[in-house]
Formats: C-alpha cells, structure tokens, sequence
C-alpha cells in the first residue's frame, strides 16, 4: 500500500511480460512461455492486486470489533463452526462487507491506466469510457452524461449503506 499504484501495475508488467519473471520460470522447466501479459486475465489480476487492500482493510475492522462472546454463545448453543460462521459472523461482517464494495467500487469502476497498461488498450472499461470522450473523441457532453451516471450510482450506494447503519441494531 505505500507504493504507488502507478509503480505497482509497472511491477506487474515486468513480471507478465514475455520476457519476465513468470515466462522465464516457465523456460527452466521446460515449459513453453505463454502471453500473460495484454489480455483480460492480467487486467484482473492488476485490478484485484491493486483494490484488495480497500476490501481487507474494512473487513478485518468489523471482524476485530465482533465481540467473543457472540461466537462462544453460538458454540455453547450447540452450533457448528460452519453454522457460527454462516449466521453469527457473516451478517455481523456485513458493515466491513457493504463499506468494502463501496470503497472499491469507486476506483475500480474509473480506473484506466491498468486496463491501458496490463491489457494493451484492448479492453474498455467505464474510466476509458470517460477518458476517451474528453481526450480522444472531444465529447465533453457525453464524457460528463457519463461522469454524472457514474457519480450517481456511487451516490445512491453511499446513501443506502448509510440508511441501512442508521436503521441497524447494535450487537
């Protein structure tokens, strides 16, 4: 987390090219080099190494703040670790699991530097959208209809998570 993002795709470049890392553990075993690097796979794998800090971290807040003697209640009431886990800790995690898609889904859904550099400008996501129709096509109107869309979403996400605490009994 306290390297750039830009630094971190660049890292995951140098490893997935076909002259990386990765290719030249396949070449010592004897095994062909296959193109990890511009396709949709590596676009993936870019953005789920670059946002899963902005998941873990919320999650791992709720999961710390849920009290012991909940799951110990559970378990003296006869409960499975599979049955504490399904209805004692996942809906009690849930806050760590709404705040983590929202902190994601912002960045993920503007991102478009990792699709440029680990997919090669194959792949369009919503930031290339937007990106593309200020500097490329000089579509102002469309770039902003698609900005406000955007910004809209995210704000009816924040507006039900924050309905959802105001209206959530504290365990």
């Amino acid at each position: 987390m306290w390297i750039n993002f830009l630094l971190r795709t660049y890292a995951w470049m140098s490893l997935l090219e076909n002259s990386g890392i990765i290719n030249m553990l396949f070449s010592l075993a004897g095994l062909p080099k296959i193109q990890l690097l511009y396709n949709s796979n590596a676009v993936l794998l870019g953005m789920v190494y670059n946002y899963l800090p902005f998941m873990i971290l919320p999650l791992y807040t709720v999961l710390r703040k849920i009290d012991k003697s909940v799951i110990e209640a559970a378990r003296d009431l006869g409960a499975s670790n599979a049955s504490v886990i399904i209805k004692v800790i996942f809906p009690l995690s849930l806050p760590g699991v709404v705040s983590g898609v929202i902190m994601v889904f912002m960045p993920s859904i503007t991102t478009f530097v990792i699709s440029r550099l680990l997919g090669g400008a194959h792949f369009m996501l919503f930031g290339d959208l937007i990106e593309q129709q200020f500097l490329q096509s000089g579509n102002w109107n469309f770039g902003a209809a698609l900005s406000l869309i955007m910004i809209s979403i995210i704000l009816v996400m924040v507006t039900i998570n924050s309905k959802n605490e105001e209206s959530r009994p504290l365990v």
